[in-house]
Protein backbone atom coordinates (compact mmCIF):
# COMPACT_ATOMS: atom_id res chain seq x y z
CA UNK A 1 0.00 0.00 0.00
CA UNK A 2 1.31 3.29 -0.51
CA UNK A 3 1.43 6.54 1.65
CA UNK A 4 -1.78 8.33 2.20
CA UNK A 5 0.74 11.74 1.70
CA UNK A 6 2.46 10.23 -1.26
CA UNK A 7 0.89 11.89 -4.82
CA UNK A 8 1.49 8.39 -6.28
CA UNK A 9 -0.86 7.10 -4.03
CA UNK A 10 -2.17 4.14 -4.92
CA UNK A 11 0.54 3.29 -8.28
CA UNK A 12 3.67 2.89 -6.07
CA UNK A 13 4.54 2.20 -2.39
CA UNK A 14 6.03 4.95 -0.70
CA UNK A 15 7.38 4.65 2.84
CA UNK A 16 5.83 7.30 4.99
CA UNK A 17 9.45 8.50 5.81
CA UNK A 18 10.74 9.15 2.13
CA UNK A 19 9.62 11.92 0.04
CA UNK A 20 8.87 11.72 -3.63
CA UNK A 21 7.87 14.70 -4.96
CA UNK A 22 7.48 13.07 -8.93
CA UNK A 23 4.57 11.84 -10.21
CA UNK A 24 6.14 9.71 -12.95
CA UNK A 25 6.12 6.32 -10.88
CA UNK A 26 5.49 3.17 -11.72
CA UNK A 27 3.14 0.54 -10.51
CA UNK A 28 4.47 -1.70 -8.12
CA UNK A 29 7.52 0.41 -7.56
CA UNK A 30 8.59 0.40 -3.85
CA UNK A 31 10.49 3.57 -2.72
CA UNK A 32 11.86 3.32 1.17
CA UNK A 33 12.41 5.41 4.07
CA UNK A 34 14.64 8.09 4.12
CA UNK A 35 14.51 8.05 0.01
CA UNK A 36 14.44 11.21 -1.59
CA UNK A 37 12.63 11.30 -5.43
CA UNK A 38 13.07 15.37 -6.91
CA UNK A 39 9.59 16.40 -8.81
CA UNK A 40 11.76 15.74 -12.33
CA UNK A 41 12.84 12.36 -12.01
CA UNK A 42 10.94 9.79 -14.30
CA UNK A 43 10.82 5.78 -12.30
CA UNK A 44 9.52 3.09 -14.02
CA UNK A 45 7.47 -0.10 -12.98
CA UNK A 46 8.38 -2.59 -10.31
CA UNK A 47 11.53 -0.77 -9.19
CA UNK A 48 13.25 -1.17 -5.84
CA UNK A 49 14.42 2.32 -3.96
CA UNK A 50 16.29 1.40 -0.97
CA UNK A 51 16.91 3.57 1.78
CA UNK A 52 18.69 6.55 1.86
CA UNK A 53 18.55 6.89 -1.64
CA UNK A 54 18.55 10.49 -3.54
CA UNK A 55 16.93 10.65 -7.26
CA UNK A 56 18.10 14.30 -9.04
CA UNK A 57 15.08 15.61 -11.45
CA UNK A 58 16.66 14.78 -15.21
CA UNK A 59 16.61 11.14 -14.31
CA UNK A 60 15.40 8.28 -16.19
CA UNK A 61 15.07 4.91 -14.25
CA UNK A 62 13.95 1.68 -16.09
CA UNK A 63 11.11 -0.92 -15.44
CA UNK A 64 12.04 -3.54 -12.52
CA UNK A 65 15.33 -1.95 -11.45
CA UNK A 66 17.00 -2.30 -8.25
CA UNK A 67 19.21 0.60 -6.45
CA UNK A 68 20.24 -0.17 -3.26
CA UNK A 69 21.14 2.38 -0.25
CA UNK A 70 23.13 4.94 -0.14
CA UNK A 71 23.16 5.71 -3.67
CA UNK A 72 22.93 8.98 -5.34
CA UNK A 73 21.42 9.32 -8.76
CA UNK A 74 22.31 12.82 -10.40
CA UNK A 75 20.93 14.47 -13.46
CA UNK A 76 21.67 13.21 -16.91
CA UNK A 77 21.99 9.68 -15.59
CA UNK A 78 19.66 7.35 -17.19
CA UNK A 79 19.43 3.05 -15.99
CA UNK A 80 17.72 0.61 -18.63
CA UNK A 81 15.25 -2.11 -17.60
CA UNK A 82 16.91 -5.09 -15.42
CA UNK A 83 19.50 -2.55 -13.87
CA UNK A 84 20.70 -3.26 -10.46
CA UNK A 85 23.16 -0.78 -8.84
CA UNK A 86 24.85 -1.94 -5.37
CA UNK A 87 24.93 0.01 -1.84
CA UNK A 88 27.07 3.42 -2.13
CA UNK A 89 27.97 3.12 -6.15
CA UNK A 90 28.80 6.60 -6.83
CA UNK A 91 27.85 8.37 -9.78
CA UNK A 92 28.79 11.74 -11.45
CA UNK A 93 27.88 14.11 -14.25
CA UNK A 94 30.86 16.88 -14.36
CA UNK A 95 34.18 16.15 -15.36
CA UNK A 96 35.40 19.94 -14.59
CA UNK A 97 33.08 20.77 -11.00
CA UNK A 98 33.39 23.85 -9.57
CA UNK A 99 31.44 25.32 -6.66
CA UNK A 100 28.12 27.60 -7.44
CA UNK A 101 29.39 27.40 -11.16
CA UNK A 102 26.77 25.46 -12.93
CA UNK A 103 26.68 24.07 -16.64
CA UNK A 104 23.97 24.36 -18.74
CA UNK A 105 24.40 20.75 -19.62
CA UNK A 106 25.72 17.79 -17.62
CA UNK A 107 27.29 14.71 -19.05
CA UNK A 108 24.84 12.03 -19.69
CA UNK A 109 26.01 8.40 -17.86
CA UNK A 110 23.57 5.44 -19.59
CA UNK A 111 23.23 2.14 -18.14
CA UNK A 112 22.30 -0.53 -20.43
CA UNK A 113 20.02 -3.13 -19.68
CA UNK A 114 19.89 -5.74 -17.45
CA UNK A 115 23.63 -4.21 -16.50
CA UNK A 116 24.78 -5.01 -12.74
CA UNK A 117 27.09 -2.29 -10.82
CA UNK A 118 28.60 -3.78 -7.62
CA UNK A 119 28.89 -1.77 -3.96
CA UNK A 120 31.19 0.97 -4.09
CA UNK A 121 32.12 1.50 -7.81
CA UNK A 122 32.42 4.66 -9.01
CA UNK A 123 31.22 5.20 -12.05
CA UNK A 124 32.94 8.89 -14.07
CA UNK A 125 30.54 11.20 -15.91
CA UNK A 126 29.46 10.46 -19.83
CA UNK A 127 30.10 6.47 -19.46
CA UNK A 128 28.21 4.08 -20.92
CA UNK A 129 27.33 0.59 -19.61
CA UNK A 130 26.23 -1.57 -22.18
CA UNK A 131 23.55 -4.21 -21.62
CA UNK A 132 24.30 -7.37 -19.25
CA UNK A 133 27.59 -5.91 -18.46
CA UNK A 134 29.08 -6.62 -14.95
CA UNK A 135 31.19 -3.73 -12.90
CA UNK A 136 33.26 -5.25 -10.18
CA UNK A 137 32.72 -4.18 -6.00
CA UNK A 138 34.92 -0.94 -5.56
CA UNK A 139 35.80 -0.59 -9.25
CA UNK A 140 36.29 2.80 -10.89
CA UNK A 141 34.90 3.27 -14.32
CA UNK A 142 37.02 5.47 -16.42
CA UNK A 143 36.15 3.96 -20.21
CA UNK A 144 32.81 2.76 -21.70
CA UNK A 145 32.10 -0.66 -20.81
CA UNK A 146 31.42 -2.87 -23.48
CA UNK A 147 28.25 -5.19 -23.80
CA UNK A 148 28.15 -8.49 -21.80
CA UNK A 149 31.78 -7.07 -20.44
CA UNK A 150 32.94 -7.85 -16.65
CA UNK A 151 35.48 -5.36 -15.34
CA UNK A 152 37.00 -4.95 -12.26
CA UNK A 153 40.08 -2.54 -10.72
CA UNK A 154 40.88 1.12 -10.41
CA UNK A 155 40.91 1.95 -13.29
CA UNK A 156 38.28 -1.07 -14.51
CA UNK A 157 39.72 -3.48 -17.16
CA UNK A 158 37.79 -5.81 -18.54
CA UNK A 159 38.74 -9.34 -16.60
CA UNK A 160 36.04 -11.74 -19.24
CA UNK A 161 32.70 -11.58 -20.39
CA UNK A 162 29.51 -12.96 -18.80
CA UNK A 163 28.54 -16.60 -19.81
CA UNK A 164 31.21 -16.92 -21.68
CA UNK A 165 33.41 -20.13 -21.08
CA UNK A 166 37.38 -20.11 -22.67
CA UNK A 167 37.63 -22.79 -25.11
CA UNK A 168 40.52 -24.41 -24.89
CA UNK A 169 42.54 -25.74 -27.84
CA UNK A 170 45.70 -28.41 -27.68
CA UNK A 171 48.70 -26.79 -29.51
CA UNK A 172 49.51 -28.09 -32.87
CA UNK A 173 52.13 -30.32 -33.58
CA UNK A 174 54.54 -29.99 -37.17
CA UNK A 175 53.25 -32.06 -39.79
CA UNK A 176 49.94 -32.63 -38.98
CA UNK A 177 47.42 -32.18 -40.96
CA UNK A 178 44.83 -29.75 -41.44
CA UNK A 179 41.40 -29.66 -40.22
CA UNK A 180 38.22 -28.08 -38.67
CA UNK A 181 36.78 -27.61 -35.21
CA UNK A 182 33.46 -26.52 -34.53
CA UNK A 183 33.08 -23.66 -31.79
CA UNK A 184 31.39 -25.68 -28.92
CA UNK A 185 27.48 -23.90 -29.32
CA UNK A 186 28.27 -20.94 -31.06
CA UNK A 187 25.91 -21.04 -34.59
CA UNK A 188 28.48 -21.03 -37.56
CA UNK A 189 31.79 -20.26 -35.83
CA UNK A 190 34.78 -22.79 -36.54
CA UNK A 191 38.41 -23.41 -35.43
CA UNK A 192 40.79 -24.39 -38.59
CA UNK A 193 44.02 -25.91 -38.65
CA UNK A 194 46.30 -24.59 -40.58
CA UNK A 195 49.24 -25.63 -42.68
CA UNK A 196 52.46 -26.04 -40.57
CA UNK A 197 55.74 -26.62 -41.73
CA UNK A 198 58.93 -26.45 -39.17
CA UNK A 199 62.42 -26.95 -40.47
CA UNK A 200 65.99 -25.29 -39.85
CA UNK A 201 65.01 -22.46 -42.14
CA UNK A 202 62.22 -21.23 -39.96
CA UNK A 203 58.72 -22.17 -39.31
CA UNK A 204 55.70 -21.88 -42.33
CA UNK A 205 52.14 -21.19 -41.69
CA UNK A 206 49.98 -21.50 -44.97
CA UNK A 207 46.14 -21.67 -45.75
CA UNK A 208 44.36 -22.42 -49.10
CA UNK A 209 40.79 -20.67 -50.03
CA UNK A 210 38.09 -22.64 -49.78
CA UNK A 211 39.80 -25.45 -49.63
CA UNK A 212 40.73 -24.89 -45.43
CA UNK A 213 39.47 -21.44 -45.52
CA UNK A 214 35.36 -21.33 -45.91
CA UNK A 215 35.44 -18.09 -48.59
CA UNK A 216 37.61 -16.27 -50.95
CA UNK A 217 38.34 -13.16 -49.48
CA UNK A 218 38.15 -9.39 -51.19
CA UNK A 219 39.65 -7.61 -48.17
CA UNK A 220 42.38 -8.07 -45.61
CA UNK A 221 43.29 -6.01 -42.17
CA UNK A 222 45.40 -5.84 -39.79
CA UNK A 223 45.31 -5.10 -36.05
CA UNK A 224 48.31 -4.21 -34.06
CA UNK A 225 49.72 -2.00 -31.94
CA UNK A 226 46.40 -2.23 -29.32
CA UNK A 227 47.02 -1.25 -25.29
CA UNK A 228 46.18 -3.72 -23.55
CA UNK A 229 43.40 -2.36 -21.92
CA UNK A 230 41.52 -1.44 -25.28
CA UNK A 231 38.90 -3.53 -26.66
CA UNK A 232 38.21 -4.30 -30.55
CA UNK A 233 34.97 -5.55 -32.69
CA UNK A 234 32.09 -5.09 -30.59
CA UNK A 235 29.80 -5.94 -33.69
CA UNK A 236 28.30 -8.36 -36.02
CA UNK A 237 27.88 -8.47 -40.06
CA UNK A 238 24.63 -8.70 -41.98
CA UNK A 239 26.32 -10.56 -44.93
CA UNK A 240 30.07 -10.26 -44.41
CA UNK A 241 31.93 -13.24 -43.34
CA UNK A 242 35.79 -13.50 -41.10
CA UNK A 243 38.67 -15.30 -40.70
CA UNK A 244 40.87 -14.10 -38.32
CA UNK A 245 45.00 -15.36 -37.94
CA UNK A 246 47.11 -14.14 -34.66
CA UNK A 247 50.15 -13.79 -36.72
CA UNK A 248 52.09 -12.90 -33.97
CA UNK A 249 51.51 -12.92 -30.48
CA UNK A 250 48.10 -13.76 -28.80
CA UNK A 251 44.49 -12.08 -28.16
CA UNK A 252 40.89 -13.47 -27.15
CA UNK A 253 37.90 -13.11 -29.40
CA UNK A 254 34.53 -13.85 -27.97
CA UNK A 255 31.76 -14.89 -30.20
CA UNK A 256 28.04 -14.61 -29.62
CA UNK A 257 24.96 -16.02 -31.61
CA UNK A 258 22.75 -14.26 -29.67
CA UNK A 259 22.09 -17.27 -27.34
CA UNK A 260 25.16 -18.86 -26.46
CA UNK A 261 29.07 -17.38 -26.61
CA UNK A 262 32.36 -18.83 -26.26
CA UNK A 263 36.22 -17.05 -25.92
CA UNK A 264 38.92 -18.51 -28.03
CA UNK A 265 42.19 -17.47 -27.52
CA UNK A 266 44.44 -16.67 -30.93
CA UNK A 267 48.03 -18.08 -29.91
CA UNK A 268 49.64 -19.27 -32.72
CA UNK A 269 49.37 -18.64 -37.16
CA UNK A 270 48.32 -21.41 -38.06
CA UNK A 271 45.31 -21.71 -35.77
CA UNK A 272 42.31 -19.20 -38.01
CA UNK A 273 39.07 -18.65 -36.45
CA UNK A 274 36.08 -18.19 -39.01
CA UNK A 275 32.93 -16.00 -38.28
CA UNK A 276 29.79 -16.50 -40.26
CA UNK A 277 27.45 -13.39 -40.25
CA UNK A 278 25.18 -12.14 -38.13
CA UNK A 279 27.96 -13.42 -34.90
CA UNK A 280 28.65 -10.70 -32.78
CA UNK A 281 32.35 -10.61 -32.25
CA UNK A 282 34.32 -8.89 -30.03
CA UNK A 283 38.74 -9.00 -29.56
CA UNK A 284 40.45 -8.15 -26.21
CA UNK A 285 42.99 -9.35 -24.22
CA UNK A 286 46.05 -8.63 -26.99
CA UNK A 287 49.44 -9.12 -25.78
CA UNK A 288 51.80 -6.24 -26.25
CA UNK A 289 53.11 -7.74 -29.37
CA UNK A 290 50.13 -8.80 -30.89
CA UNK A 291 48.91 -8.81 -34.73
CA UNK A 292 45.66 -9.88 -35.87
CA UNK A 293 45.04 -10.64 -39.82
CA UNK A 294 41.89 -10.45 -40.61
CA UNK A 295 40.31 -11.83 -44.22
CA UNK A 296 36.72 -10.66 -44.86
CA UNK A 297 34.43 -12.18 -47.88
CA UNK A 298 32.93 -8.32 -49.07
CA UNK A 299 34.11 -5.26 -49.42
CA UNK A 300 34.41 -2.39 -46.56
CA UNK A 301 30.23 -1.42 -46.30
CA UNK A 302 29.50 0.83 -43.36
CA UNK A 303 26.31 -0.51 -43.95
CA UNK A 304 26.89 -3.68 -43.26
CA UNK A 305 27.71 -3.42 -39.46
CA UNK A 306 25.49 -3.98 -36.57
CA UNK A 307 26.77 -2.12 -33.30
CA UNK A 308 23.95 -1.87 -31.28
CA UNK A 309 23.72 -5.33 -29.35
CA UNK A 310 20.03 -4.95 -29.09
CA UNK A 311 19.56 -4.69 -32.91
CA UNK A 312 21.81 -7.43 -33.71
CA UNK A 313 19.37 -9.59 -31.09
CA UNK A 314 16.14 -8.68 -32.76
CA UNK A 315 17.86 -9.51 -35.89
CA UNK A 316 18.86 -12.64 -35.07
CA UNK A 317 15.35 -13.62 -33.32
CA UNK A 318 14.19 -12.00 -36.60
Amino acid sequence: MASDSSPIAGAAFVHPQALCESTHVGVGTRIWAFAHVLRGATIGVDCNICDHVFIENDVIVGNRVTVKCGVQLWDGIVLADDVFVGPNATFSNDKFPRSKQYRERVDRTEVGRGASIGAGAVILPGIKIGPLAMVGAGAVVTHDVPVRAVVSGNPARIVGYVDTPRVEHAPRRAGSLPGTTPSPGVRGVSMHSLTLVEDLRGSLAAGEFRAQIPFAPLRFFVVFDVPGKDVRGEHAHRKCQQFLVCVRGSVSVVVDDGTKSAEIELRTPEEGLYVPPLTWAVQYRYSADAMLLAFASDHYDPADYIRDYDEFLSLVRA
